[in-house]
C-alpha cells in the first residue's frame, strides 16, 4: 500500500517526531483532509523514507510521529544531463519535471556559445523538482547544479561515459546502442541552433562520443527528455 509522500528537507534520520512547515501542513490537512491517526510518508530527498503518523492535525503546524525510517537504495549508476536552457522558461520547466519523474539524478545548465539563457531561477526550479519527485514517489531529489561553461565541463569529466548529441551531418551511433548499462554517463544537449562546430570538435577531442537521438530533428527540451528516457531504459536493462 502506498501513501501520499511529503518533502521534509531538514528532517534527521534519527528523528522521533517532525513538524511540517505551513505550506506542507496546509496541503496535508486542508487540501488532502488528513487527520490525527493517519499515516503519511516523508522524505528528505536524500534517500530516506519515513513512515509517520499524524499526532497533531494543525493546518499550520502539522506534527507527525516517526514510526520507521529506512534508506532506499540509490541508483546503481549516476546519469547526468547537461543541457543548454532555452529562452522559453516554460519549456525547460516542463523538461525538468518530466526528467525528474523518469529518474534523472543530475541536471547541469550548460552555457555554450549559442545559449540564450545563462541565468536560472534556482528556487522556482527547485520547487518543480520537489513536486515531480513527490508525484512520482521517489526518494532522491535530482541535483540541479549551477550553470557551467561548455569548455570547462568538457574538461572536467574523465571517468564517465561521455556522449554528445548534435545535428551536424556526420557519422553518429544511436544512443540506445552506445550506452553501457551500469556505467556513469553524461550527455551534452545543445541550445536552439545546436553546438558550434568548434565546440563539437572540442568535445570529441576530449573523449565525447557523438550520438543520435533518432531520425528527426528535436527541440532542445525534447532531445533532453529522449536522452533521459534512454538512460533510464539502460539503467533497468
Amino acid at each position: 500500500m502506498s501513501y501520499i509522500l511529503f518533502y521534509a528537507s531538514n528532517i534527521q534520520p534519527d528523528a522521533v517526531s517532525y513538524t511540517m512547515n505551513e505550506d506542507t501542513s496546509k496541503y496535508c490537512i486542508q487540501v488532502l483532509r488528513h487527520e490525527r491517526g493517519d499515516q503519511v510518508w516523508l522524505t528528505d530527498g536524500k534517500g530516506h523514507k519515513f513512515v509517520t503518523e499524524i499526532t497533531d492535525d494543525n493546518r499550520k503546524k502539522c506534527v507527525v510521529k516517526v514510526l520507521s525510517c529506512e534508506m532506499v537504495p540509490p541508483p546503481v549508476c549516476a546519469h547526468r544531463l547537461a543541457i543548454s536552457f532555452t529562452k522559453n522558461a516554460s519549456r525547460i520547466e516542463w523538461l525538468l519535471e518530466k526528467a525528474t519523474e523518469i529518474g534523472i539524478q543530475t541536471i547541469i545548465p550548460l552555457v555554450s556559445q549559442r545559449t540564450e539563457k545563462e541565468k536560472i531561477k534556482a528556487e522556482r526550479l527547485h520547487n518543480i523538482l520537489v513536486s515531480a519527485m513527490l508525484q512520482s514517489q521517489q526518494f532522491y531529489l535530482p541535483d540541479l547544479q549551477e550553470p557551467q561553461a561548455f569548455d570547462r565541463l568538457v574538461k572536467q569529466n574523465r571517468d564517465a561515459q561521455k556522449l554528445i548529441a548534435h545535428c551536424l551531418p556526420e557519422e553518429k551511433r544511436d544512443m540506445l546502442q552506445v550506452m553501457e548499462p551500469g556505467k556513469d554517463t553524461i550527455i551534452l544537449i545543445g541550445p536552439e541552433g545546436d553546438f558550434t562546430p568548434d565546440e563539437i570538435k572540442w568535445a570529441l577531442d576530449h573523449g565525447f562520443e557523438p550520438v543520435s537521438l533518432g531520425n528527426t530533428r528535436l527541440r532542445t527540451e525534447t532531445a533532453g527528455l529522449v536522452a533521459v528516457t534512454i538512460m533510464q531504459l539502460k539503467a533497468n536493462s
